[in-house]
């Protein structure tokens, strides 16, 4: 068999191999996604669901492959070769991979096998090709990057096939026979060793189609490039470095407990559709709502005020108070003690205040105009007093009485009297001139007095 129809041959099983792939992975695409969809929440029988940022340790991580396929001394990249035509060679390598993330994984290979190629065309004198032909046998050992490129699936719940590149670095040994010539034991310093060690650095694409969880099926290419120009036995007269591809298919088998789904089959789209329909999370959002709507009913009820006095219902121990009414804090109407017409403008009356207030009332003027001209007139010295109702703590209560003495003898000051006549005291809420469990008597208690 020549060459051509060798490589005819290899294409076509190929091509055939691939096919049947792409049929097996879809059937058991198509049988995961319809135990998926029936169970809802569980990817197939007996196999837990991962959770979304749940980490790695939910998954099937590791692997290992077998493979075999066919060398080249011509890489499908191109550039320069020693010899013009290929012969082809048995590859074969063993492979181990740990699955960092759903598109990553870490990957060593291990490969042996037989490179050659032949100038058998050409005449035995040619100047540039005087070689005629060589084979190299060679071992290596690499780490490579595995990058996958089909993680997410838009149409199938379950990844069926993925698209892969790989790129890394390692080790090769070989040793070359040249036109019959055999050069193993003459490599090394002292020409003793068996065979030459030069770096290399694989670079590679391929297909995988998964057949189970737990097996898949590859077909790849990997060309790698050796440090060196004696990989094929021959230096050329310009600096080269000599490459060799490799074309491949194989199987590989995941490790670990079969409960656990593959993390490099895991759709992360479908992961996290099923985490949002989960079953378990539905009820928790659906309780969720009750406790929300439960909130805003009790706070609708905190804020009903059925008479518009402004004290919700539930605090208004004076329902149904009449539109327009003045209330307190229990929404009940306060009612104002009638001024004493007697007293008013008469100089050193009782200065009453609202609740909580040191603001002087526009009604109490006529009474301090009337205390300014006596005490400008005598030349007088008092004492303003001041108190306050029983409301709040002793301690506010204090600093408020002491607010609304300082107020009148402001307003005193300022209508002429001198400050040396006013001496200012606070009592608080102690003093009180009526009863401060009502609301006329806490009104009057709401006052500045006067002593001469």
């Amino acid at each position: 068999m020549n060459y051509s129809t060798l490589r005819k041959s290899v294409a076509l099983s190929f091509a055939s191999v691939l096919v049947a792939g792409v049929a097996l992975a879809q059937t058991d695409s198509t049988a995961t996604t319809t135990t998926t969809m029936t169970t809802d929440t569980t990817m197939s029988s007996g196999t837990t669901t991962p959770k979304v940022f749940g980490g790695t340790g939910q998954y099937k991580t590791w692997s290992i492959g077998i493979n075999a396929g066919v060398t080249s001394p011509f890489s499908a990249l191109g550039g320069s070769n020693d010899f013009l035509k290929p012969d082809l060679k048995l590859g074969y390598g063993l492979s181990i991979r740990d699955q960092i993330a759903h598109n990553f994984g870490i990957q060593l290979d291990l490969h042996g096998g037989k490179v050659g190629g032949n100038n058998n065309d050409l005449d035995a004198t040619d100047p540039v090709y005087p070689v005629k032909e060589f084979e190299t046998k060679f071992w290596s050992g690499t780490l490579s990057g595995v990058w996958n490129f089909a993680t997410i699936d838009f149409l199938h719940r379950t990844n069926s096939v993925n698209f892969f590149a790989t790129a890394g670095a390692g080790l090769a040994m070989y040793s070359a026979k040249v036109d019959g010539v055999d050069f193993e034991g003459t490599y090394g310093e002292n020409g003793d060793s068996k065979f030459t060690k030069e770096l290399i650095i694989p670079v590679g694409a391929g297909v995988k189609f998964r057949l189970s969880d737990a097996v898949a099926l590859n077909f790849g290419y990997t060309v790698n490039f050796v440090d060196g120009d004696n990989f094929d036995g021959y230096k050329r007269a310009y600096p080269t470095k000599d490459k060799y591809s490799y074309g491949y298919g194989g199987l590989e088998f995941t490790l670990g407990s079969s409960s656990k789904p593959s993390l490099e089959w895991a759709n992360p789209v479908a992961l996290m559709y099923d985490e949002l329909y989960d079953a378990a999370l539905r009820q928790e959002v659906e309780a969720l709502k009750g406790r929300v709507t439960n909130v805003e009913n009790a706070v609708n009820d905190l804020k009903k005020d059925s008479d518009g006095d402004g004290v919700s219902d539930q605090f208004d121990k004076c329902p149904n108070t009449p539109a327009g009414s003045v209330v307190d804090g229990s929404g009940c109407v306060i009612v104002f003690p009638k001024a004493d017409s007697t007293a008013t403008g008469t100089a050193y009356s009782n200065i009453q205040f609202e609740f909580d207030s040191s603001v002087l009332r526009t009604s109490s003027y006529p009474i301090l105009d009337a205390t300014s001209a006596d005490l400008r007139s005598s030349g007088k010295t008092v004492e303003v007093q001041g108190y306050a109702s029983s409301e709040g703590t002793a301690a506010h209560n204090m600093a408020l009485s002491r607010d609304r003495a300082n107020s009148v003898k402001t307003y005193l000051v300022n209508s002429g009297v001198s400050a040396s006549k006013l001496k200012v005291k606070a009592f608080g809420e102690t003093r009180p001139i009526a009863d401060n469990s009502t609301e006329e008597g806490r009104i009057a208690n709401r006052r500045v007095s006067f002593k001469q």
